[in-house]
């Protein structure tokens, strides 16, 4: 089984360390393919950053789906080009806000999200109402760092994001929480240690459930939205993505 995990800003180190979360929980035979696109934003925290991510991303499905991937993994918390991937890709695609989120609901009767910036908490809620899970989500708390300090040695990024999740146990009543950033994604085992309640990991969850969904033998429904986009001519920066058949 290929999955591609796709991180879809442009920082190389996040991506290796996503790669790495994913291939520690696959099972064996699962090969996991991560990557991110060569055009885009270094880090994705705000709705502009969100959309320019996008072609990138379905750039990396469009590849995959010549590579005969299996699967995909979204790496990004907003999820972003979730229901675009869809349109493109024959197997499964999962975003990483969607799986930690239902993950979640599995371990107790309600979860905190942390995540980076404050900014990006009202992606969060849409998200949780989205995906059914507004009544499992206690609350989004962020702990006001840029995504891209977590990809510095020695910051005190994972201190901070310990302190905010302790707080979100002794003051939401969380049962669980959800880290809100896939560049947090190898903090999961030391945060669980120091708060004592399940910590999800939205690369994991995601991972494990796209080999799930393709295991059973199942895929996205092409029966209405999420069937191939029509055939039609884009122009500009955007013509090498004309859908053909």
């Amino acid at each position: 089984m290929l999955i591609k995990v796709i991180n879809p800003n442009t920082t190389a180190s996040m991506t290796e360390k996503i790669g790495a979360c994913a291939t520690a929980v696959a099972a064996p035979g699962t090969v996991i393919q991560a990557v991110n696109p060569t055009m885009g934003p270094a880090s994705i925290e705000s709705h502009y950053d969100e959309a320019l991510a996008v072609p990138g991303l379905l750039e990396q499905i469009a590849l995959g789906e010549a590579e005969g991937v299996d699967g995909y993994v979204i790496a990004c918390f907003g999820d972003p080009g979730l229901d675009a991937a869809r349109e493109l890709a024959r197997g499964p695609v999962i975003g990483i806000a969607e799986a930690a989120m239902h993950t979640a609901s599995f371990l107790g009767r309600g979860f905190s999200v942390v995540t980076t910036l404050g900014r990006t908490a009202g992606r969060a809620w849409e998200l949780a109402h989205r995906y059914g899970m507004a009544g499992f989500c206690k609350n989004v708390r962020a702990c006001e760092i840029p995504v891209l300090d977590l990809e510095i040695p020695g910051s005190s990024a994972r201190e901070t994001i310990t302190q905010e999740c302790k707080r979100a146990v002794e003051d939401d009543q969380a049962d669980v929480i959800v880290l809100g950033c896939a560049g947090m994604a190898d903090l999961c085992r030391y945060i669980t240690d120091q708060v004592g309640v399940p910590v999800v990991d939205g690369v994991a969850a995601a991972t494990r459930t796209v080999e799930s969904l393709v295991a059973m033998g199942l895929a996205t429904s092409t029966r209405s939205e999420y069937a191939a986009p029509p055939v039609k001519q884009y122009v500009g920066l955007l013509d090498g993505f004309t859908v053909e058949r």
